[in-house]
Parts: structure tokens; sequence; C-alpha cells
């Protein structure tokens, strides 16, 4: 018979999902105050941003997004439709197709920064001494859940939801 999981864990996990729900709620809702897409659209041009070319595969994306998103295709629409991206063709694989950000994605980005990083303080930082969010992040990683892509924020680069 394979061990269930205990009741501490059981409880880790109940609270791991509600918060993680409803601090990206109250993310989402301050983002939506200062006028600001969804969190979806800054997790994209962040990715984006970050990397060295500025562009990605749409599944290289979809990957590298921190927060579920089902619907990438959709997303890259609308960011197309607003000019803060731009598909274009693969030269390799003509089939294949990559998204790159444009100048108005990575200034949208920066300025969504603003907010978002005021609604981490506000929902996280001001809550956790620097010593417990070092600790959290620690017992998070042996969850998995740094992956091993993560790698560490200069100052100001903005963050994602991974």
């Amino acid at each position: 018979m394979k061990r269930k999981p205990s009741t501490e864990a059981t409880a880790a996990w109940i609270r791991l999902m509600r918060v993680q729900s409803r601090v990206l709620d109250c993310v989402e809702q301050e983002l939506k105050k200062a006028g600001f897409p969804p969190l979806a659209w800054y997790d994209a041009l962040l990715e984006l941003s970050r990397s060295p070319s500025g562009e990605l595969r749409p599944v290289e994306l979809e990957r590298q997004m921190l927060i579920p998103q089902y619907s990438t295709s959709r997303l890259i629409d609308r960011l197309v439709d607003e000019g803060l991206v731009v598909r274009r063709e693969c030269k390799i694989d003509k089939r294949g197709q990559f998204v790159e950000i444009t100048e108005a994605g990575r200034e949208l980005q920066k300025r969504m920064w603003s907010a978002y990083s005021a609604a981490i303080e506000k929902h996280v930082g001001s809550k956790l001494s620097d010593t417990d969010a070092a600790k959290l992040c620690m017992l998070l990683d042996r969850l998995g859940c740094s992956c091993g892509q993560a790698a560490p924020l200069a100052a100001g680069e903005g963050a994602s939801t991974r």
C-alpha cells in the first residue's frame, strides 16, 4: 500500500494553494486598479525581454511563463493586436514561428513593474522579513519550485510569478 500524505503535508498543500490563489488575485487587482492589463501580459513580456534575442517560439514562451497559461495563442494574438509583440516566421523551419517583443512591449513591461513590485511588497514583502522570505524560498525550492531554471533577478529587472 502506498503511503498517504500526513495531515501536516496535506494542510501545507491546502495553504500553499489557497495563498497562491489569493495573492495572485490581489496582485491582479492591483494591476487592474493601476490601469494595466492582466499579469499574464507582464509575464509573457518579461520572458520575451529576458531572452537574449528578445524572441521565443510560442511553445517556449508557454513553458517559461510562470502562471498557468492554457491559451497562449490567444494571449499572443492580443499582444500582437496591441503592438507589444510581433510574429516572425522561422527561417530554418518555415512551419515554425517566433514571437518577438517590440519596443512598446518592453516599455509596457517596465511600466507595469512599478505597480507589480508595489503589489509584491504589499502582499508579500510587508508580511515577511527578508530572512523569512529567504527561508520560504529554500522550502519552496525543496518542493521543486526552482526547477533549476530561474536565474536570480537583478535589481529592478522585475519578477515573474513562477
